[in-house]
This record gives structure tokens, sequence and C-alpha cells, in this order.
């Protein structure tokens, strides 16, 4: 017999949906006063960081420019000095919170290398296992994640240094 799992909050991702028709999603994300209803782990002056709504793993972040930025040669030093101290932060976070065994970090910079939010850059943090690769993804579709977004949210939340 074959098990399904549901996975039906991806569906607006799978299907190409916008996510907010009023602009920008990640310039919104980031002027949310709700941080859970966001996922928001960290506001900044300059950036935030942001739990992915479509992970690829469970803690799957993001480092995003408060300034909608479409190019890499926009940032201006003050947001590429905190962006990347978010995601040293991230990194430590995610290991000592989640015992990521790994971290994949990058930038997916244009629709053609795999941007889903092409017109605002962002920096993905993503924990990786040893093993966290399963069929699943290949024969299913879908991802298979051990904990809901807002209990991650609150582990990394907790953890996170003020400021």
């Amino acid at each position: 017999m074959i098990e399904h799992i549901w996975a039906g909050w991806r569906a607006t991702f799978v299907t190409g949906e916008k996510m907010a028709d009023d602009g920008c999603v990640l310039c919104t994300i980031g002027e949310v006063n709700d941080l859970d209803e966001s996922l928001v782990v960290c506001r900044g002056e300059f950036a935030y960081v942001v739990l992915n709504l479509y992970p690829y793993t469970s803690g799957h972040l993001m480092v995003v420019p408060r300034r909608h930025i479409a190019a890499i040669g926009e940032v201006e030093l003050n947001e590429g000095e905190e962006m990347l101290r978010y995601v040293r932060i991230a990194v430590a976070t995610l290991e000592d919170r989640l015992g990521a065994q790994g971290i994949n970090v990058g930038m997916n910079l244009g629709r053609p290398a795999g941007a889903g939010i092409a017109d605002h850059i962002h920096v993905h943090v993503v924990p990786r296992w040893t093993g966290d690769a399963n069929f699943m993804s290949t024969a299913a579709s879908t991802r298979v994640l051990p904990e809901a977004l807002p209990d991650t949210l609150a582990k990394l939340r907790s953890a996170w240094p003020s400021g």
C-alpha cells in the first residue's frame, strides 16, 4: 500500500502562484510587525533573517536586505556587513540548536540560476545532515520536514543574540 504525505502548504510554490500581489514579498515580510506570522527570526537596521516558507530542510533560513535590491552590485557596505554578520550567526545557531552537521550558504542570482524571487536578493543558509537527502524529493516531489516551522522558529529565535 502506498502512503501519502500531505504537503498542501507547498501548493503555492509548486504551481508558481504569486505569494503577494502588492509588490515584493520579501519587502512585505521585512516590514510585518507580527514576527511569528512572518517567521522572522531577527530584524536589524539593514537586513533581517527569516525562515524559508518553502524550506529545503528544517531550519532553512534566508538573510535578506531590508532595502529592495535586485543585483549583488547594489549592496552597500553597511548592508553587506550586517548580512554577513547574520549569516555567521545563522550558521552557529543552526549548528547549536538544530545540530546541523553541515551548512549550505548561497545565493541564486536571477531566475535562470534558480531564484524564486529574482528581484530581491537574499542569502540562503541551509542546515544539512548526513543522509538528509532521501527518495521523497525525487519520487514524490515532496520534502519531509521533521519539525513544524513555528517550532523551528522558537528554537532559533531563543538562541539568536539581540541587536
